[in-house]
C-alpha cells in the first residue's frame, strides 16, 4: 500500500524533494502517485507536519 498525504499537509515541498522516485506532485495538498510509490517511507520521515502515512 502506497503512502498518502493527509489534510495536515502544509505544502512545504519537503517530501517531494526527498522522494527518490519523484512520485510526489505539487498542489494545495501534495499528492503521491500510488503507482510510482516504492513505499520506502522517506517522505514520511521528512514531513515536518507529520501528514504522510500508509
Amino acid at each position: 500500500m502506497a503512502y498518502v498525504i493527509g489534510e495536515d499537509c502544509v505544502a512545504c515541498g519537503t517530501c517531494a524533494g526527498e522522494c527518490p522516485v519523484g512520485a510526489i506532485s505539487e498542489g494545495d495538498i501534495y499528492k503521491i502517485d500510488a503507482n510510482a510509490c516504492t513505499e520506502c517511507g522517506t517522505c514520511a520521515d521528512a514531513c515536518p507536519a507529520g501528514a504522510i502515512s500508509k
